[in-house]
C-alpha cells in the first residue's frame, strides 16, 4: 500500500514534462503566482450527430422541450464559467468573453464551436472544452426525446493564443473571428 506523503510545495514536476504530477507522482495544483498576465483565447468543438428530421426540428424551432440551440449556448456559457469546479486543478479564471456558435450539417450532425477569452496567467483550453462539452450534453438533453440514438464526438482545441507557449491552430478557416462568427 502506498503510503500519502506530503512533499515540498513547489516540489517540480517529475521529469519536467507533466506539469500536474510532482516527482514523488502525487498531482498537485500549479504554481502560477509568479506568470505573467496575458490575453488569452482558445477555440474548441464538438459534434452532436442526429437525423436530419431532428436538425430540421432543430432549425425550424420544433423541439418538445423549447429553443435546443439556445438552452445549449447558455449551458455552454455556464460550464465555462464553472470550468475550475468541475475539472480538479485547474485554475479559477477571470473569463472575458465566451461565444458558442452551432453550425447545422444538413444531412445529421450539429458542430458545436466555444471560443473563450480572459487575461490571465493561464490558459483557457479547459474552459473552452468544457464549453463544448457542457453545450453538446444539453443539446443531447433537448434531442433525446426525439432521437434515442444521438451521440456526441470529436471533441477537440482548435486553437489557443497567448501565454508563454504561444499561439496555434489546427485550422484556420474553421475558426470564428474576434466577432465570434466563423470565417468564411
Amino acid at each position: 500500500m502506498r503510503s500519502e506523503t506530503t512533499p515540498e510545495p513547489n516540489a517540480e514536476p517529475s521529469g519536467g514534462k507533466l506539469s500536474h504530477v510532482r516527482a514523488d507522482g502525487t498531482a498537485h495544483m500549479v504554481d502560477v503566482s509568479d506568470k505573467a498576465e496575458t490575453s488569452r483565447q482558445a477555440t474548441a468543438e464538438a459534434f452532436v450527430h442526429t437525423t436530419g428530421e431532428v436538425l430540421g426540428l432543430i432549425s425550424g424551432a420544433g423541439m418538445p422541450k423549447g429553443d435546443a440551440l439556445a438552452v445549449a449556448r447558455i449551458a455552454g456559457i455556464m460550464g465555462a464559467k464553472k470550468t475550475s469546479e468541475l475539472i480538479p486543478l485547474c485554475h479559477p479564471l477571470p473569463i472575458s468573453k465566451v461565444v458558442i456558435d452551432f453550425d447545422l450539417d444538413a444531412e445529421d450532425s450539429v458542430r458545436i464551436i466555444a471560443t473563450v477569452k480572459t487575461r490571465g496567467v493561464t490558459g483557457v483550453e479547459m474552459e473552452a472544452l468544457t464549453a463544448v462539452s457542457t453545450a453538446a450534453l444539453a443539446l443531447y438533453d433537448m434531442i433525446k426525446a426525439v432521437d434515442k440514438h444521438a451521440s456526441i464526438t470529436d471533441m477537440r482545441v482548435l486553437a489557443k493564443s497567448g501565454g508563454k507557449s504561444g499561439s496555434w491552430d489546427i485550422a484556420p478557416q474553421q475558426l470564428p473571428n474576434p466577432e465570434g462568427e466563423l470565417r468564411a
